[in-house]
This record gives C-alpha cells, sequence and structure tokens, in this order.
C-alpha cells in the first residue's frame, strides 16, 4: 500500500477558510446525466432537475447500457463525447450528477502488449520455481529456499496485478472526464484533497469535476433521498453522531493504514462533542454496533463488517453515514445483497459513500475532514467529499444529492 499524509485539523480548518468562497456550488453549476437507454432515468433527472431549479439545458443523455457495469470501450465512446462537448461549450459548470440507470462501475481495458509481455515473464519465472520445487532431488535445505523464492515471486504477480488494475467507479472515472489523457493504471492523486500539501499534482484542479450519484435499488428510494435532502436542509436535521472505531484513541503518533483511519474517526467524535454539533455516541470496542443500538442516526461512521450490513440504526431524515469496507458499493440493485451503501439506502440514508470494488484503505474519504467539514454548513455533500478524498480514477463513489448542505438543528 501507499502512505498518505495527512494534516492535522487545524491546518485543514486554515484550507477550509481559503476555499469557502471559493467553491459554493449553485443549481446552475451542476450537470445532470441521464440514460435513454434506463426506464425511469430521464423521468428521475427531470424530478431533480425541477426540485433544485437547475437550468433544463443542464442535461446531457446517454444512450448506453443500463446494467450496472459497461466497460471502458463503451464509456469512451458512449459517455466521454457528449459530455465533454457539454463541458466545452459551457464553462461554469462544476458538478455532475449521474442518474439512476447509469451504470455504477466500468471494467478497465485490456492490458498493453508491454504489459501482457511483463506479466508473462513473472509467470514463466513462478512456473520454473515450481517445477523445481516439484522435482524428486530437491532435498530439504533446497526445498526451503525454493519456497522463499517462490513466495517472492507470486508476490511480484499479486503486486503486478494491483499496480496495473484499471477498473473504476464509473463516477471516480468521470471526475476526469475534461483530462485528455492519463495513466488508468492504479489510481490518481486528486489535487483538492486537503491531505496532500506541498505536493505538485499530476492532473490540475481545472481539469477534475467534482461527481455525485442519484442511485438506489428504487425509483422510490431515489426520490426520497432528494426529497429528504431537500427538506433536511430547511427544517435542519436532529439526532445524534455515531462512530464505530475499533481501538482506543492512539493519541497523535504516527498512524497508517486502518489505525490511521480508526483514529480519524475519534478525532471526527471528539470534534463534534466539544463542538456540540450533536449528541455523539463513540464505540470503540471491537463490537459494532448492533441492532437497536443507533437510534436517530444524523451520522455515521464504523468499519470493519465486509459486505454484510448490521440494521443498528434508524436513520434521521437528511442523515449521512458510511462503513470503510472493501465492496460496500459493488452493486446498489441486486436485491439479496447485504452491502452498506445498498442497505443504508433501502433502510433511509440521505447519502453514503463506498467502494465499487478493492478500494484499499487509504483510498477511503478522511472521516474528520469529511464530516467536520460538511457539518460546519457551509460546503455541499459534493464539496465535502472531493476535499476529503484522496483519488480519483478509482473505486469510489458518492451517492447523495451534490448540492445538499447540512444545516444542524442545535
Amino acid at each position: 500500500m501507499k502512505s498518505i499524509g495527512v494534516w492535522t485539523y487545524s491546518l485543514v480548518l486554515i484550507c477550509f477558510i481559503f476555499i469557502t468562497d471559493a467553491w459554493a456550488l449553485a443549481p446552475e453549476e451542476v450537470l445532470v446525466i441521464a440514460n435513454k437507454k434506463a426506464a425511469k432515468s430521464l423521468e428521475l433527472a427531470d424530478y431533480y432537475m425541477k426540485q433544485r431549479s437547475i437550468p433544463p439545458e443542464n442535461l446531457v443523455l446517454l444512450w448506453m447500457t443500463d446494467k450496472e457495469t459497461c466497460t471502458w470501450l463503451e464509456y469512451n465512446a458512449k459517455a466521454i463525447p457528449p459530455i465533454r462537448r457539454f463541458l466545452k461549450k459551457n464553462p461554469r459548470i462544476r458538478a455532475m450528477v449521474t442518474i439512476f440507470g447509469i451504470p455504477l462501475r466500468i471494467t478497465g481495458p485490456k492490458d498493453s502488449l508491454e504489459e501482457r509481455k511483463q506479466m508473462g515473464l513473472l509467470c514463466d519465472q513462478r512456473k520454473a520455481i515450481e517445477q523445481q520445487l516439484n522435482a524428486a532431488a530437491v532435498d530439504s535445505t533446497t526445498h526451503k529456499s525454493l519456497q522463499t523464492t517462490l513466495a517472492r515471486a507470486q508476490n511480484k504477480i499479486r503486486q503486478f496485478k494491483i499496480n496495473h488494475d484499471k477498473t473504476a467507479s464509473f463516477d471516480s472515472e468521470l471526475s476526469l472526464v475534461k483530462q485528455e489523457s492519463y495513466d488508468l493504471n492504479f489510481w490518481q492523486p486528486n489535487p483538492f484533497y486537503l491531505g496532500f500539501k506541498d505536493q505538485t499534482p499530476k492532473i490540475p484542479k481545472s481539469n477534475v469535476m467534482m461527481t455525485s450519484r442519484l442511485d438506489a435499488a428504487s425509483v422510490k428510494i431515489v426520490k426520497r433521498i432528494i426529497d429528504d435532502s431537500i427538506e433536511a436542509e430547511k427544517e435542519g436535521i436532529s439526532g445524534t453522531a455515531y462512530f464505530d472505531a475499533r481501538w482506543k484513541n492512539p493519541g497523535k503518533k504516527k498512524l497508517f493504514g486502518y489505525a490511521y483511519y480508526d483514529r480519524s474517526i475519534h478525532n471526527a467524535a471528539q470534534f463534534h462533542s466539544l463542538k456540540k454539533i450533536l449528541p455523539v455516541v463513540i464505540n470503540d470496542t471491537q463490537d459494532l454496533f448492533q441492532p437497536g443500538d443507533c437510534p436517530k442516526a444524523a451520522l455515521y461512521c464504523g468499519w470493519y463488517s465486509l459486505a454484510k450490513y448490521i440494521d443498528a440504526f434508524q436513520w434521521a431524515k437528511g442523515s449521512v453515514g458510511y462503513h470503510i469496507a472493501s465492496s460496500e458499493a459493488t452493486t446498489l440493485k441486486q436485491k439479496d445483497s447485504q452491502v452498506w451503501c445498498k442497505r443504508m439506502l433501502d433502510n433511509g440514508i440521505a447519502a453514503t459513500i463506498g467502494p465499487t470494488g478493492e478500494p484499499y484503505v487509504q483510498s477511503f474519504p478522511v472521516p474528520e475532514i469529511f464530516f467536520n467539514l460538511l457539518t460546519e454548513g457551509y460546503l455541499t455533500l459534493a464539496e465535502s467529499y472531493m476535499v476529503s478524498l484522496p483519488f480519483l480514477s478509482w473505486k469510489m463513489v458518492l451517492i447523495g444529492d451534490p448540492l445538499y448542505r447540512m444545516k444542524i438543528n442545535r
């Protein structure tokens, strides 16, 4: 895994002061993308645009598969051209929202000839070692040495596959639609991410678009997401913030991976408690919240129950939350799926975040940045997501109204 460095929250707040006035996402800056081939997609796009007063011309209709997965070839041929044409004519657009019926993920293009050659060489090396191991004359000392060599060869193959992973969520790839060319292998650093200080981004900010998705298992749920977000903005949201860490707060020592994100969950809980933004419940035991533990849930962040939703929550209207695990947005439609994103949307949450494949933990939005900025009420959902998200052209997807601006009833 690649490590990432993140600022302390005091520095994040400094950055927040500078970006607030510059962003302030408005309805006329949102492009809505629907699928002519998908039943109800255009109907939902029209409903959302009217509810949010988005200009009717801010609509691009695609004609592509209505399945949850599309190929890179189809994305490249049927999605990129019309969206790029629109964006070139409408430079004010800063955010895009994909509507029910637009694919959820993109399979990567085939490996290049050079990549296939490299993989072939690695596989040949592994095969040669296996043949030596199977030789009858190999003594125990040599056998042990060959086993170590084989493990290294297998690890090289695994790492090669990781570094050449080209699959992505549709929306994450779409965020770079203005960029004419970039490496599709693995991920691209997000130039808006507040944690990448003193780093020169590979892709300029001007070529990055905020993306979000209005999608769920049914049209009824999507309309509920839209309505709840708008009502919560007007009436305010009341409830409790639930943060489900797995260990005690380790303090300020340098951490990586799950330990880093676990501490970030603690930091988000502390921020909301000290600022008295919402009542806070922090669980720092190995056991996750269980059914009945989380009434009137306004916020949630926790980990790790892989593709196995725990129905512990009564979601407040306008609630936002996500579960840090590897496959929680692989589907929003499969009836029997227990992935967290689908089940949270089924049960009443207004917005959530998850990966469409193996993302590696350091690609999740950093909890203390995302939740702390969202509940301050200045940035919209899409803006809070963008500045807390480390990587683009990768697996993560935001499901919710990009214009949703959280208002807390204190």
